[in-house]
């Protein structure tokens, strides 16, 4: 209730401040023209049937952060990006949320087409856990013009993963210009941690040099070319380490090392009066190194002493490469607007492991490893077409119609032989340690293979009723096919005040990941080696625990809410349900123990599994439902005055309650007692893993050569749910206000100079308390919305010529 009045207070400030404050010569804004969730030319954001959000490449770039999913995030208050560490390959692919869905239940668009996922799947305790989702942070924000982000599900109009609605990257076109900047800085804190570390601290030193320029191709064409260099130091928040001699912070919790390098390229070229032939191309080259957990030097199991007298930290690195391309001609065809495309897409990730060990090597061992990688590509083939048809309507009939081809392929390779092997020296641990590689059972090269076609109706009816109706069916090759659809309407009153709302349908298709991704270790109980891990659902170790093939996600959606503009003063209000069935989640592990008591569900386990070579199991299942219900504000007020300046005032809060109505069990026909399949832990995360309530407050002015941003966020508080089931373990981030701050000033030469700094104040999310953090390495939570490295300053230089 207190999140609601903030946002009430928001809007109705704002309000204030329209009518009172600035009641001086005020102009409105340009209106974005928006292409995302609808198919009709020409409409403005606030003409829209649904939600969207228009973010623009200066928006984008007027902050501390240069990641582009950090920098949307802060942007539109519906999109929450978490930071997690010791997460494995999580911790340099994050993944984002829409209205506290899950990463995977967002599609994403490049130029209006479907964008490829990354090829990692999130497996540990983080947000997002068991999906495979876009990497955002792949597209450098230099390429980027604007980013449409539709709050609605948009199934029935776009396919697969729509649910929570739509994100769509529009990239920059220019025949002329370009642009330069480059932008450093750097955490400067203080962090007081329970164990003892008192320290004013400096790292995560970040360097960001990016550039566009615009070419005119052929006389009437375009190319722009973008490219983007980021280096970010590590940062490291561990507390001291009591269980060392002396006592010292032996561990790294925070964000990794990382080294990115990006280029896009973006053309278009008009071929006669109607046809015009487009296409971009990218690509990503990413280094990261993201810390395990601290191995003691008195730990026999894991660590050699000859090697590591004073214990070690292994490093996972990923090598991550991404491709994007895409080929396309528009025009018009009969009447009817034209735009056949073909986009290809691919994710390769290459894992290491250094400073580690095999112990079962002994001293012999490597102390670095090939882990294996993982790759994941698809090409989509799309045609659309529309027109507008004279029906006797008030306005315009829009009929549009279209198909799309997709082609996807996933691979697991296997890691060297060390990475997984047991060697000469029984009674320890083996396997690289800090993350173990893919063995040869694990190589998977799978694809698959869907089509789907829809229709799309939009009109206004009669005066001022706006109709719109979508249907859409595919067929995939490996689980069947599907039917989605959408109605949505708006009634305009008056030229100031409209009502919207949509229902519709909405599926997810298992991602290849999900369906095919393993992961195994192999244990040896009286010198037999046994499996555990993570299964496919079809293989037979899943199959034995009851597991059956994957099928789509489904959900229902509805929405409805007003738009309000008087002036130079806009509000708009949507509430949403969002109701999903059947959500692919990853199971809890099911082991087996040749020592239970017979008849007790882990010799059940172990009978059942044995004869298979596995002694425990995890898979991936259907069968958690999730209720959403949610509301979106934002108000807005923009203001031009002749000696004060230009101001951009904005109010935007979301507040958003998950709750998991239904969760799967095990078979009665499998196991005698009837366990959990998604237990407490794993249902919070779903439920108070993200912010229930989010407000931002942001105000841009604008005068001659100066300019200046201030941004206030509230985030609500987030659980991070641990393993005691009567809640012990569980811990808080608590309600924080974070400021960020940054001024401009543009030399006569064209040089804009920045200063700036995210956080001002230097807020930290509520530290995990001793016997909760027993090791003193992770003193904060990954599921923090804003993470835990405190205030970020920084300083950028810009020339735009």
């Amino acid at each position: 209730m207190k999140y609601r009045a903030y946002l009430l207070a928001a809007a109705s400030a704002a309000s204030l401040v329209s009518a009172e404050a600035f009641a001086q010569t005020a102009t409105n804004n340009v209106e974005e023209l928006v292409v995302t969730g609808t198919r009709t030319v020409g409409r403005s954001r606030l003409e829209t049937l649904a939600p969207v959000d228009v973010v623009s490449a200066q928006a984008l770039q007027q902050r501390g952060t240069t990641e582009l999913a950090t920098a949307l995030a802060t942007a539109v208050p519906s999109i929450t990006f978490p930071r997690p560490s010791n997460t494995d390959g999580t911790d340099s692919i994050r993944p984002a949320t829409l209205r506290g869905q899950g990463p995977d239940q967002t599609l994403v668009l490049v130029n209006g087409t479907r964008r490829h996922a990354t090829a990692l799947v999130n497996t540990n305790g983080s947000v997002g856990r068991g999906s495979a989702a876009v990497d955002l942070n792949a597209i450098p924000s230099t390429a980027i013009d604007r980013i449409e982000v539709l709050r609605d599900g948009a199934s029935a109009q776009y396919g697969s993963d729509a649910i929570a609605g739509v994100v769509n990257m529009r990239l920059r076109e220019a025949a002329s210009g370009g642009g330069l900047s480059v932008t450093y800085g750097a955490y400067v804190t203080s962090f007081d941690g329970y164990y003892g570390r008192d320290d004013d601290i400096t790292d995560g030193r970040t360097t960001t040099v990016s550039g566009w320029q615009g070419l005119s191709l052929f006389g009437d064409g375009f190319l722009t070319v973008s490219a983007e260099y980021r280096s970010r130091e590590p940062t490291n928040r561990s507390d001291i380490d009591v269980r060392v001699t002396p006592n010292r912070i032996t561990s790294r919790f925070g964000d990794g090392e990382t080294d990115d390098l990006s280029l896009y390229l973006n053309a278009g070229k008009p071929l006669n009066d109607v046809w015009e032939l487009y296409g971009w191309y990218g690509y990503q080259h990413r280094d990261a190194s993201g810390a395990a957990t601290f191995r003691l030097p008195t730990d026999t199991q894991q660590n050699v002493l000859s090697v590591y007298p004073n214990g070690y930290l292994p490093y996972l690195t990923t090598d991550t490469e991404d491709n994007s391309a895409g080929l396309g001609i528009r025009g018009e065809i009969a009447g009817f607007k034209t735009d056949i495309n073909v986009v290809y897409g691919k994710n390769d990730i290459d894992f290491g492991v250094q400073n580690t060990i095999n112990p079962s090597f002994g001293a012999a061992s490597p102390t670095s490893f090939q882990a294996g990688g993982l790759t994941y590509d698809q090409i989509v083939v799309g045609a659309d077409f529309s027109r507008a048809f004279d029906v006797g309507f008030a306005g315009p009939l829009n009929v549009a119609f279209g198909l799309e081809a997709r082609k996807e392929t996933y691979k697991i390779n296997q890691g060297e032989e060390a990475s997984y092997a047991r060697g000469p020296i029984g009674g320890v641990s083996f396997g690289s340690r800090g993350f173990t590689g893919f063995t040869p059972s694990n190589e998977v090269d799978v694809d698959r293979d869907n089509v789907g076609v829809y229709l799309d109706l939009e009109g206004e009816v009669i005066d001022n009723l706006t109709l719109s109706a979508a249907v859409r069916y595919e067929d995939y090759s490996d689980f069947g096919d599907t039917t989605t659809g959408k109605f949505a309407a708006r009634y305009d009153f008056t030229p100031e005040f409209a009502i919207r709302g949509a229902i519709s349908s909405g599926f997810r298709a298992p991602a290849l990941q999900q369906q095919y991704f393993t992961s195994t270790s192999i244990l040896y109980i009286d010198n037999v080696p046994y499996e555990t891990g993570t299964y496919p659902a079809t293989s037979p170790v899943a199959r034995a625990l009851g597991a059956e093939p994957l099928k789509a996600e489904t959900s229902d959606n509805y929405a409805l809410g007003f738009v309000f503009r008087r002036g130079a003063f806009e509000l708009t209000v949507d509430g949403y349900k969002i109701d999903v069935q059947d959500r692919i989640v990853l199971s809890e592990t099911l082991t087996g123990s040749p020592t239970a008591v017979p008849g007790s569900n882990g010799r059940v386990i172990y009978d059942l599994l044995s004869p298979l070579g596995a002694t425990a199991a995890r898979f991936f299942i259907n069968g958690v439902d999730t209720e959403t219900v949610g509301v979106d504000v934002v108000a807005r007020y923009r203001i031009v005055d002749d000696q004060a300046g230009t101001f951009d005032l904005t109010a935007a809060g979301n507040y958003n309650d998950v709750d998991v109505t239904k969760t799967p069990v095990t078979k009665e026909s499998i196991l005698p007692t009837p366990t959990s399949l998604f237990a407490r832990q794993a249902v919070l995360r779903f439920e108070d893993g993200t912010p229930k309530h989010k407000l931002t407050l942001q105000g841009d002015w604008n005068r001659e050569a100066w300019g200046a941003t201030v941004r206030t966020t509230f985030y609500g508080d987030v659980l991070s749910p641990g393993v005691a089931a009567d809640g012990s373990a569980d811990n808080n981030t608590g309600t924080r206000g974070l400021v960020d701050i940054e001024g401009r000033y543009t030399f006569p030469i064209g040089v804009t100079v920045s200063l700036g700094a995210d956080n001002l104040f230097d807020v930290y999310p509520r530290q995990i308390i001793p016997s909760q953090n027993t090791t003193s390495a992770a003193p904060f939570s990954s599921f923090s919305p804003f993470g835990f490295n405190g205030r970020f300053v920084y300083g950028r230089l810009a020339y735009r010529w």
